[in-house]
């Protein structure tokens, strides 16, 4: 799955030396996102997600991570021409942007970083101070530190949910197909999906075991999620396209 996951282009470490006189204004313009084809998705995102994404699993085998498909291209279809979003909900990760949290090499540390190429990122006093006269963070930066936190105790949540799925081996490579209107035949691989037959052929105990904790639930949510995978092609045509069809390989 040809992918961008990231789009910082020049993340720093905040600090009241380097930023004390920067503001940010964060609004709603998420053309930082026009070249993004996917983002990860945490697992508490689920319910909201699915509704409007088609969620899948990218990475390897031994290393994957949920993520919702915004395009079939390098490009994100649910961004408008003025840089708004095409759907009630935002993940995450796309909200967090221009802010992220770097780790030491041992992943115990984080650094609150910024990325200094985001167009809101001004001298002019646009939008909310970084930092007060004293060089301290402002509580609008407080409020960032909770957020990304929060955003890292649902990701390690979420790995120990993935690394359940690759202990069952329910994941299997797939691909995605469609055909447009205009005889444009687009395919998307390098993703995983739960193998529906293969959950539920899963002996009864590790059922229960996984409804128990609502983890049965995020896999059907998934599922049905690939649908929308249909309504996606349509932005991209621009007009009803073929239904798509996401086939195992």
């Amino acid at each position: 799955m040809s992918t961008q996951l990231f789009m910082y282009e020049s993340a720093v470490p905040l600090s009241g030396a380097r930023h004390g006189g920067w503001s940010v204004e964060v609004g709603a313009d998420y053309r930082f996102s026009r070249k993004v084809n996917s983002v990860p998705l945490m697992a508490v995102e689920f319910p909201r997600a699915a509704a409007e994404y088609a969620i899948v699993f990218s990475g390897t085998p031994e290393a994957f991570i949920p993520a919702v498909i915004l395009g079939m291209r390098e490009e994100n279809l649910y961004l408008a021409g003025q840089g708004g979003w095409q759907a009630k909900y935002i993940p995450a990760f796309v909200r967090r942007y221009p802010f992220v949290f770097s780790s030491s090499p041992d992943g115990k540390t984080f650094t609150l970083c910024i990325d200094e190429a985001f167009p809101g990122f001004n001298q002019e006093g646009r939008g909310q101070r970084l930092f007060g006269e004293d060089r301290k963070p402002t509580p609008y930066v407080a409020n960032v530190l909770k957020f990304l936190e929060q955003y890292q105790v649902e990701f390690r949540r979420t790995q120990a949910f993935c690394a359940k799925l690759a202990e069952l081996k329910l994941l299997e490579p797939m691909r995605a197909q469609a055909n447009l209107k205009s005889g444009e035949r687009l395919s998307l691989t390098g993703f995983m999906a739960v193998n529906r037959d293969k959950l539920k052929a899963l002996p009864g105990d590790k059922l229960a075991e996984l409804a128990k904790t609502d983890e049965l639930e995020l896999l059907y949510l998934h599922l049905q999620s690939m649908r929308n995978f249909s309504a996606m092609v349509e932005r991209l045509a621009g007009q009803p396209a073929h239904e798509p069809e996401a086939v195992a390989g």
